[in-house]
């Protein structure tokens, strides 16, 4: 029987890697009573290798084996806990699983079983960081008393998920602990179904607070616009009424536009990232199948009603942004063909005056020229007379005077006509 290699031609190199991609991160089993610890660092480039180092250091110490440094996920047991580390674009989460729950609510969470001071020394900024725990319905009902009792009396969204097999609550708070608080309640779960859950509602407030890292920028940039805006449309009424200097209106202009174009070379990838991550957190929602339950605000009308206002308000952001651009590039086009044609005005005007004065240069040329003429004949007949008053005295019979008159006509003709000879070698070099 053939070999898959022997029986296919060549294969891509990345075919494998594309392929294995679907199962890569694959979700916990968990069976309830069960509480995990989720953490998600901002990680820059250069951090990752130290990230790769502190996962070994912990891995040393339950003598198990590191991940590669390549790797981009990361699973074993360390004693008693479960670790898992995954590598994502910009940050890294990390989730510790124990079984069981502690005696009161969050008492006892997954990360106390962690080394001191491991979890604080994780490279990167924490972005998140949550407790989960994982009980049967059997034992206790969400009601309000149940929900005040986990999360401090705050206001909780949550409902009946995965068709009703469980509960998912949480109230998105930070608490005193610097955490937030996750209650799954198994009413049905399979081990998968219980891993799927609780990793669900931590990509969504992950990819909630990833998102939402857009809103301070958004904010920032909200204040500029209306500035920018307002100075566009002071120099439009401008250039409308002709109020201004063309060229001092032109540099305004091209100060806005490099402005414009800075906002937009620093922000634009932020806003892009949010509206990626939000319709992760959308899909992630919407993979919970959430069922409305009397008295609690679901996850999805939640952040229906939080979430996505915060994100369109980026989104609008970066539409005026773009649109300020636009409407910049073409006062500036506007502006640019009016110098271009102020210039050529002048260009034109300046050519013209070349010209009066290269007519004018030639008349004066003309008139040295003769007055040249003159004195070059008047020169000329001087020299004739004297050599015919040279002859006469040597004996010859000459009138000098008669001859220097004679000598004129000739010698004019000849200084013009070596004049227009030197004019026209002039003008052919």
């Amino acid at each position: 029987m053939s070999t898959p290699s022997m029986m296919l031609g060549p294969q891509h190199p990345s075919r494998r890697e594309i392929s294995e991609e679907v199962h890569a991160r694959p979700s916990d089993s968990l069976e309830a009573p069960s509480r995990a610890t989720y953490v998600a660092v901002l990680i820059p480039p250069a951090d990752r290798k130290r990230e790769i180092e502190h996962l070994a250091d912990l891995c040393s110490r339950f003598a198990v084996d590191p991940p590669d440094t390549a790797s981009s996920h990361f699973t074993a047991r360390l004693g008693g806990l479960t670790i898992k580390w995954e590598r994502h674009g910009e940050f890294s989460g990390y989730t510790v699983v124990v079984p069981g729950v502690g005696a009161t609510p969050f008492d006892q969470p997954a990360a106390a079983l962690l080394p001191a001071g491991w979890l604080a020394g994780i490279p990167g900024l924490t972005l998140v960081a949550a407790h989960a725990e994982l009980i049967a319905a059997s034992t206790s009902t969400a009601d309000a008393v149940l929900l005040a009792r986990y999360f401090d009396d705050n206001i909780t969204a949550g409902g009946s998920v995965g068709e009703g097999v469980g509960a998912i609550f949480s109230d998105f708070k930070i608490h005193a602990d610097g955490f937030s608080r996750v209650l799954l309640l198994d009413d049905g779960y399979t081990a998968r179904q219980a891993g799927r859950m609780m990793q669900r509602i931590f990509e969504i407030e992950t990819y909630r607070m990833m998102a939402l890292l857009a809103l301070p920028v958004a904010r920032h940039y909200i204040a500029k616009l209306a500035e920018m805006e307002a100075e566009l449309a002071t120099v439009t009424d401008d250039i409308a009424a002709r109020t201004g200097d063309d060229e001092t209106l032109l540099q305004l202009v091209t100060r806005l536009a490099a402005e414009v174009e800075r906002g937009l070379a620093a922000s634009q990838f932020r806003f892009r990232a949010c509206s990626a991550y939000a319709n992760i957190v959308n899909a992630r929602i919407s993979e919970l199948r959430e069922r409305r339950l009397p008295g609690v605000q679901p996850i999805g009308e939640f952040m229906t009603r939080r979430f996505t206002p915060a994100v369109a308000t980026c989104a609008t952001v970066l539409d005026r942004l773009y649109g300020l651009s636009e409407r910049v590039a073409r006062a500036s086009a506007l502006l640019s063909t009016r110098v271009d044609i102020a210039r050529e005005r002048q260009n034109h005007m300046l050519l013209g005056s070349m010209d009066q004065r290269a007519k004018m240069q030639l008349r004066l040329q003309e008139t040295v020229e003769g007055l040249s003429v003159i004195a070059i004949v008047y020169y000329a007949a001087s020299v004739v007379g004297l050599i015919a008053k040279s002859l006469k005295s040597g004996g010859l019979h000459v009138d000098p005077e008669l001859i220097v008159g004679a000598s004129i006509p000739v010698l004019a003709a000849l200084v013009i006509l070596a004049t227009r000879a030197a004019r026209r070698r002039a003008s052919s070099d």
